[in-house]
């Protein structure tokens, strides 16, 4: 395994230990709304700290990326972390046992390293670039499913931007016609670590943040499947608009998402 995967591996389990025992603690919880439906907890700041501090302690030259404290370190580093340190906060706050921690590296503006740990269920999954991905030390892939038809897709509600709720629709109402169901579990990052071990098909959201996908999508990759924007091009991480799947299936999600998008999707 690699050096900076191990540390990261360390980061994420040591915040979720603090999340995991914070669960059977929610009354020392202190929730606040960033902005509408937008929510962040005490719990959210310190594994943040706990992950930076791991982070720093091993690579003090990396730049750290995180959603609850901004920038980190030399900004012209070659090395940047990008880190959720609880995704799923909303699920969180109500004691719903589907959170996960995310952790991606990387290296001259490529993703090099990814770690998603789910401390409440203890699945971790891992990828280094060319060397695969893993559950828990074990390789997985994506599905093999040959087409669009009967797949199980993930996704999530425009919830930060609910102007965009027509448009969504009108795609969810021309996929879901098609495949076998679609599910909303509140955490993207799980979502695409699921896409990476066969248990969804496909995955797609609007407005998503770099720390809500940077990790998932290498282990995606590296799982054998693909992660793109809505175009079908590369721009995922600055739009914010992520679809992930195997490579059949995330063609018949693009083909039938297309004629419903709106042009600044498209971008």
């Amino acid at each position: 395994m690699h050096p900076m995967l191990n540390i990261a591996i360390r980061a994420a389990r040591s915040a979720g230990t603090l999340i995991a025992r914070s669960c059977e603690q929610l009354d020392i919880v202190k929730s606040t709304e960033k902005s509408s439906n937008d929510f962040v907890t005490n719990i959210d700041r310190e594994a943040e700290q706990l992950i930076v501090q791991t982070l720093r302690k091993s690579f003090p030259g990396h730049s750290v990326v995180g959603e609850e404290l901004g920038v980190q370190g030399p900004a012209d580093s070659d090395h940047q972390w990008i880190i959720d340190p609880l995704d799923g906060t909303s699920n969180f706050i109500r004691g719903i046992p589907h959170v996960a921690i995310s952790i991606a590296l990387k290296v001259q503006g490529k993703l090099e390293q990814a770690v998603i740990y789910d401390p409440l269920r203890d699945e971790l999954f891992t990828a280094s670039r060319g060397r695969g991905a893993q559950l828990n030390g074990r390789r997985i892939r994506v599905g093999n499913r040959p087409e669009l038809a009967g797949a199980m897709l993930g996704t999530g509600f425009p919830f930060k931007q609910k102007q965009l709720l027509p448009v969504y629709s009108s795609v969810f109402n021309s996929l879901f016609p098609l495949v076998a169901d679609m599910r909303r579990a509140g955490s993207a990052a799980l979502d695409l670590a699921y896409v990476a071990a066969g248990r969804l098909d496909g995955f797609w959201e609007i407005g998503l943040k770099p720390w809500d996908i940077a990790a998932g999508e290498l282990i995606v990759r590296e799982a054998g499947g693909m992660v793109t924007d809505f175009a079908g091009g590369n721009n995922q991480l600055k739009s914010g608009n992520v679809v992930a799947a195997s490579p059949k299936v995330l063609q018949g999600m693009l083909k039938t998402m297309r004629p419903h998008l709106t042009e600044d999707l498209m971008r």
